[in-house]
């Protein structure tokens, strides 16, 4: 994707060092661009925690390339445990965090000290290539849910969207939004409702961005308007990421979601999650009893960033003394989900639904 006409990727090793990892700092978008250096595992894993980069298939890579710092520091088996538990720890419920390491980790431990830098960047490199193809995989299957929707109406498309799984969630292209920007591509007209996603707003700061950089007709609204848009015959499908779906196919993505799929369900409008399989978590079964719900600093939901127009500042929403929950996601159920768009094509949120796509899945093939 580009930023004002220029393309990057969202994390990539800096020129003529390859021992520093550089990502955009995402945390100052879309006010400022910067670009943030990681020069160590501890450094990996706090840009994770502290959302410098955010998004599941994102958050994946720069785990995998934290595996490559930690090997160019120390490569002998107990380092490298040690920094796979330090990168685990720094996000609970994107799943493509564990997936992402424990992939690292099994191949390298079958390498020795010497030979495990060079492995590690190949397997980290590799990682993100194959995130791009996987998102563009995803955007092909998803426009033709978007072109049948043009093809019967006949009408700008209007979609709507909830957090930000975006280019910038992943490495290039993103998941809910690489079948709109292929739709854009194909001349369907298309217009994106964009939720804020309170509290830390990746919808107003982050999709609303690229959006904007990439020219697709867009408006910004808050939380709470999904629903009278739905009532009013305005949305014509729903799409969202997720960072967490079970083998049974429900979901877990930016809180509010859940709420999203409802509304849609109570209007007759379809409710698409558009994932990379690195997401599908093979092992948990009910989403509601067994994914971590990630619960992040009460202070996210008492106080916002904004731009003064000369720099980022804090300012408090809330009373002092006044308690916040801040629970990071929610889990919609699979009986709410139209279907799911993965890089093997869309099928049905339902164990029998993912085994048809990817039936080395199945209990009998391990």
């Amino acid at each position: 994707m580009k930023i004002e006409g220029k393309h990057y990727h969202t994390i990539w090793l800096k020129d003529n060092n390859p021992e520093v990892i550089e990502v955009i700092d995402q945390r100052l978008l879309p006010h400022q661009m910067e670009v943030y250096e990681v020069n160590s595992v501890d450094e990996a894993a706090k840009a994770i925690s502290d959302m410098v980069v955010r998004g599941a298939p994102l958050i994946g890579v720069t785990a995998a390339y934290g595996l490559y710092l930690a090997c160019l520091k120390n490569p002998s088996n107990d380092h490298l445990i040690k920094a796979a538990n330090t990168l685990k720890a720094s996000r609970p419920t994107a799943v493509n965090l564990a997936w992402a390491v424990d992939l690292m980790m099994k191949e390298l431990m079958d390498f020795s000290e010497n030979e495990r830098v060079q492995k590690a960047l190949t397997m980290a490199d590799k990682i993100k290539a194959d995130d791009i193809e996987v998102c563009r995989n995803i955007g092909v299957h998803g426009l033709n849910i978007i072109r049948n929707l043009y093809q019967k109406h006949q009408r700008t498309i209007n979609i709507l969207t909830h957090c930000n799984a975006g280019w910038l969630a992943t490495i290039d292209w993103g998941t809910a939004t690489s079948p709109i920007y292929q739709a854009i591509a194909e001349g369907i007209p298309i217009h994106v409702w964009v939720d804020e996603t309170r509290p830390r707003n990746q919808g107003a700061n982050l999709t609303a961005y690229e959006l904007l950089q990439q020219e697709v007709p867009h408006t910004l609204v808050v939380d709470n308007t999904g629903g009278h848009l739905m009532q009013h015959g305005m949305v014509d499908m729903v799409i969202v990421g997720t960072d967490r779906t079970t083998a049974q196919g429900d979901v877990a993505n930016k809180i509010g979601t859940y709420l999203k799929a409802l509304a849609a369900k109570d209007n007759n409008i379809p409710f698409y999650v558009a994932l990379p399989s690195s997401t599908i978590d093979w092992d948990l079964n009910d989403g509601l009893k067994e994914i971590p719900i990630e619960q992040r600093s009460g202070e996210e939901v008492t106080s916002i960033w904004g731009w003064t127009g000369e720099k980022m500042q804090k300012v408090q929403l809330s009373p002092t003394g006044t308690p916040a929950a801040n629970y990071g996601f929610d889990v919609t159920p699979a009986r709410l989900v139209t279907g799911l768009i993965t890089e093997r094509g869309i099928c049905s949120a339902s164990s029998e639904g993912l085994l048809t796509l990817f039936p080395e899945k199945a209990p009998s093939n391990g």
